[in-house]
């Protein structure tokens, strides 16, 4: 792990865990990821404020790197909840949830 530093001058933890494969374009949010599109985690990047710990619990569902993710659905007006498919299971997360999910495209 290692620190970096926001645009706002605010630090946020960032997982080095899992290099982007080979050929990947580079890693974008979750929130950024198009529907139907494989992508794989590569990181997971600490959000500042009250939910500090949400990394931990997105890796305790299952969001760790080298995992692949897709999204399969988007809420009203295509913002939140959004649904994502992790392996077998598809959970709902909030954009301020996705947001914290690096991912790299795959080929």
């Amino acid at each position: 792990m290692y620190r970096t530093a926001d645009p706002g001058s605010v630090d946020r933890t960032v997982s080095t865990a899992f290099a982007p494969p080979v050929g990947a374009e580079r890693a974008l949010p979750l929130t950024e990821l198009a529907k139907n599109r494989l992508a794989t985690v590569v990181a997971l990047v600490d959000p500042v404020g009250p939910s500090a710990g949400l990394t931990n619990r997105l890796a305790e569902l299952g969001f760790v790197p080298g995992e692949t993710i897709c999204i399969l659905h988007r809420g009203p007006g295509g913002r939140e909840p959004i649904a994502v498919q992790v392996g077998d299971t598809v959970f709902a997360l909030r954009r301020h949830e996705a947001g914290c999910i690096q991912v790299c495209l795959l080929p």
